[in-house]
């Protein structure tokens, strides 16, 4: 196995279970505990890992929180592409992550809020009205069944058995 791979499996590993614990990993893929805390420590500084992060369902704890996609059509600049918009938009602290798409529009932006209506007010007195904003598309997030690749919430099996007269 090549370099180029067992990089890719320690970041498929990590992607997973950030946690994995440096001498577990290096049972998992082969290495010494040394070489792994030294690729880790380089694909940090190159900015390939740029955070280890623990995924909430914040269903389960009780707490006010909405999120929206909003598809958002937008005029891009001379020279500079969607790229200065889109920084100009995911600098909001409502917004968690901005995409350039293809397709009817350019840019999802995911943002966060207590309430639909903050988000709205959001929508409504910060993001649409900025320039380059042609039109926006808000959609929101009514359940969570699977995010980052895991599914939050299992189906319960029925384990009753069918009675029938």
């Amino acid at each position: 196995m090549n370099m180029e791979d067992k990089t890719r499996e320690l970041l498929e590993v990590l992607e997973k279970n950030s946690r994995t614990d440096i001498k577990d990993l290096a049972v998992m893929l082969d290495e010494n505990e040394a070489d792994i805390a030294a690729q880790m420590t380089q694909l940090e500084k190159d900015k390939v890992i740029f955070g280890y992060h623990t995924m909430i369902n914040w269903d389960k704890v009780m707490v006010d929180r909405v999120t929206a996609l909003i598809e958002v059509r937008v005029t891009p600049q001379r020279g500079d592409g969607f790229d200065n918009i889109a920084q100009r938009i995911y600098q909001f602290d409502e917004v968690s992550a901005v995409y350039l798409m293809s397709g009817a529009f350019d840019l999802t932006v995911i943002v966060e809020g207590r309430t639909m209506k903050e988000v709205a007010l959001f929508v409504a007195q910060r993001l649409a009205p900025i320039d380059q904003v042609l039109s926006t598309s808000t959609h929101f997030v009514l359940k969570r069944y699977k995010d980052h690749g895991v599914v939050l919430e299992e189906d319960e099996k029925d384990e009753r058995m069918l009675v029938s007269p």
